[in-house]
């Protein structure tokens, strides 16, 4: 009986390894084959293929287009996972500890833009800095502003339910400790509870950064003439011309990612938080 039953638990875990597995090699089979394609010699992509070459990394900076669109990219993605995760921090204070009416109502408003698809979110905020325009006769619609505006809104989920995350590991008792010995709020919340949330901070800058850089919907709404981020630039290029420059590009910013997440679990375990 008792080999019986240890031969099913084998059999349901070996079952369970093998559904992972299936799982795991669907969802980085395409990934693959973007870094296999980034090194065929020939121009048009084609299996089997012809010989490998690193000259389409080479291609990368040499196109304009993707230059200025990488440094769009960085630029706007690193101002607006700053505000994102400024304006982050009081909103998760305020769902952790604040006592707010309709608290969960508040949280689910703060989560929608991970929510809601890409285009309609990219819509929506191009008619809202529109209608600010109009209103106001500011520059928005088209400028640098407006869309590290509509990025810090694709940062502010990630860095708030990262943050939360966080917060909510926090003992009171330790915040209120510091608070009876004589530290003010400011003083308790700067020695105690910010060095505590740094795994949720640093996660939530990090998914930030990477979902505003590699943001396409939005992008294509708000980006003014002469403008253009690197999924953009990106796009465009396949519009013209398919050849293995563009699978370079897109191993280049998987190593890139890759790096700074290592970096980062090096010295902030993210696993804490994620």
């Amino acid at each position: 009986m008792a080999a019986g039953v240890f031969t099913g638990r084998r059999a349901r875990r070996a079952a369970l390894t093998a559904s992972a597995g299936l799982g795991l090699g669907f969802i980085l089979l395409p990934l693959l084959l973007v870094m296999w394609l980034a090194f065929f010699r020939q121009e048009i992509p084609s299996f089997p293929p012809q010989g490998y070459t690193l000259r389409w990394f080479a291609a990368v900076p040499a196109n304009r287009s993707f230059a200025s669109g990488f440094l769009l990219s960085v630029q706007v993605s690193v101002v607006a996972t700053f505000i994102g995760v400024a304006l982050a921090v009081p909103a998760s204070l305020a769902l952790v500890r604040g006592r707010l009416p309709l608290k969960p109502v508040m949280n689910t408003l703060l989560m929608l833009p991970l929510v809601v698809p890409g285009v309609v979110l990219g819509a929506a905020i191009y008619v809202g800095e529109l209608e600010t325009e109009l209103a106001t006769e500011w520059p928005v619609l088209g400028s640098v502003t407006g869309l590290i505006a509509a990025h810090t809104l694709i940062v502010i989920p990630w860095a708030v339910r990262l943050v939360t995350a966080s917060l909510s590991t926090l003992n009171p008792v330790v915040e209120e400790a510091a608070k009876n010995l004589g530290a003010t709020p400011w003083v308790t919340f700067r020695r105690v509870t910010l060095p505590a949330i740094r795994p949720g901070l640093v996660a939530g800058a990090l998914f930030g950064f990477v979902t505003s850089f590699g943001n396409l919907e939005a992008s294509l709404f708000l980006v003014g003439p002469g403008q253009t981020t690197l999924p953009i630039a990106i796009l465009q290029y396949l519009a013209w011309k398919i050849d293995p420059t563009v699978a370079a590009v897109s191993l280049l910013q998987i190593v890139v990612i890759a790096v700074a997440m290592l970096i980062t679990d090096r010295f902030v375990k993210l696993s804490q938080v994620v």
